[in-house]
Parts: structure tokens; C-alpha cells; sequence
């Protein structure tokens, strides 16, 4: 049997006209994963379409799923997700897993953006420089997760480490994080999403958790992200998100 009706539309809209040649080899186990995750997982989901297929992004960098990742990127434009919060997703991907798992999927982006006839580079959209990014990193860190946390962090921190949280606080914070083109709150929900879908990040997950929501974003949402990200992770790693949010929101 194919996908049902509604499964079939919301797949049209983020593809249209494509067919998946895996509903050719493998029809069942495509019937079951477009019903569950283009109908019952949407019927869950109060994200907007555009803000859905971000946070889809950027858990699929985590999982390395670099063809499911250029396929999705393809429905990201479709449904308007911008040039520039493509590249915002990737660069700020770098940070949180590093440049060998990150190099792959920035060509591959640069190879479907010029294939649609973007021109790049993409408008720049720093914010900072080399004089003012560790000022601004701890500014927009602090705005984050909170200035007592970043204090206690430096305060707490042996000598020989004090080096790493100058590092947070001006790379990461500094150089990805204070850049516009997708807003705070946002970007908190890619963070997010990145540490559930990488694993092995469980304080870091906790620590997001209460950081999104500080920037605005409640259980609800966060819970809401999680069920979208379910048929790309799996479950044991959205269950692993759920525990963090209900330790840190409460149930």
C-alpha cells in the first residue's frame, strides 16, 4: 500500500513532484516512515513548517546523514528557509561538532545551493570582531545560559583550563553565536537538537535545555522539537532529550 492521503500531501509540499525511488525497492518500510513522519508526527507538531525543517537540518548534521540531509535541504528551500539560515545552520554546526564532521556537509550545501542558481558566498553576517569577540561572546553567553553560570564557570575552572572557557566565550559564543541571520531563540533549538542528535551529550543537553528555556522557549516546545526529530534519530535519543527536559522543566 502507498502513504496515506495526507502523508502524500505533506510530502508533496517539502517535494514536489519527486518520487522516492526507495518506494520502488523497498515500499513497506517506506509506507510506514512517510505515514508516521509525514502525518501522525506533524498531527503533534505546533512548529511552523520553516522552523521544523531547520531543527531537521541541523539534527541531521549531528548524525552525520549527509544524503538525507541534502534531500532535506532541497524541502528546506522549497518551503522557504533562506540561503543564509542554511549556511547559519551549518556554521553554527561547527562549534558544537567540529570541522571533520562538518566539512562534508558544508560542500554538499554549497553543491545544492548552486545547483537552485544561489550565488556565493551569502551575505556576510558577523557581527563581531577579532578585538570584540571574546567582550561579545560572553555578553550573548551570559544572555544564554546565564551570567552566574558563565562566572562560576571561570571562577571554578583550574588554571591550566581558563584557556577553554576564553575559547567558549569567544569562538563558539563569539564567532557563531552573536552572527544575525536566525535569531537567539533559534538558534537555542539548533543547539538543542544538535547535542540530542550527536548522544553522549547529557550534561550539555541539560544545560540547554534550561538555556532555551531562559531565551523563550518553553516544554512545550522543546518537547515539540523532540517529536519532529523522532523518525530521524530514533528513540533512543529522543527519549534521552525527553529525560533532560523533564529534569530540568519538571513534569
Amino acid at each position: 500500500m502507498p502513504p496515506n492521503d495526507q502523508a502524500r500531501r505533506n510530502h508533496e509540499e517539502l517535494f514536489p513532484g519527486h518520487v522516492s525511488a526507495l518506494a520502488a525497492t523497498d515500499p513497506e518500510l517506506i509506507e510506514v516512515f512517510d505515514n508516521f513522519a509525514f502525518d501522525e508526527v506533524l498531527r503533534q507538531s505546533s512548529l511552523d513548517t520553516r522552523t521544523r525543517l531547520m531543527v531537521q537540518l541541523a539534527s541531521l548534521i549531528a548524525c552525520q546523514a549527509l544524503r538525507e540531509f541534502q534531500v532535506m535541504l532541497g524541502a528546506a528551500l522549497n518551503v522557504g528557509v533562506t540561503p543564509v539560515e542554511i549556511k547559519e545552520i551549518v556554521y553554527q554546526a561547527v562549534p558544537y561538532m567540529g570541522m571533520g564532521r562538518v566539512f562534508d556537509f558544508l560542500h554538499a550545501t554549497n553543491d545544492v545551493l548552486t545547483g537552485r542558481g544561489i550565488v556565493l558566498p551569502v551575505p556576510g553576517q558577523a557581527t563581531t570582531t577579532p578585538e570584540t569577540r571574546g567582550e561579545k561572546g560572553r555578553e550573548v553567553q551570559a544572555q544564554i545560559v546565564g551570567a552566574d553560570v558563565v562566572d562560576r564557570l571561570y571562577a571554578t575552572a583550574p588554571a591550566d583550563e581558563q584557556h577553554i572557557q576564553r575559547f567558549l566565550s569567544a569562538n563558539c559564543f563569539g564567532d557563531h553565536l552573536t552572527r544575525t541571520g536566525i535569531d537567539v531563540p533559534t538558534r537555542e533549538l539548533l543547539t538543542f537538537s544538535m547535542l540530542v542528535s550527536l548522544g553522549g551529550c547529557d550534561a550539555q543537553v541539560r544545560a540547554h535545555v534550561g538555556a532555551n528555556v531562559r531565551v523563550g522557549n518553553d516544554r512545550g516546545r522543546l518537547i515539540d522539537v523532540l517529536t519532529q526529530l523522532l523518525p530521524f534519530i530514533g528513540y533512543p535519543r529522543t527519549l534521552n532529550g525527553l529525560r533532560a527536559v523533564d529534569e530540568i522543566t519538571g513534569t
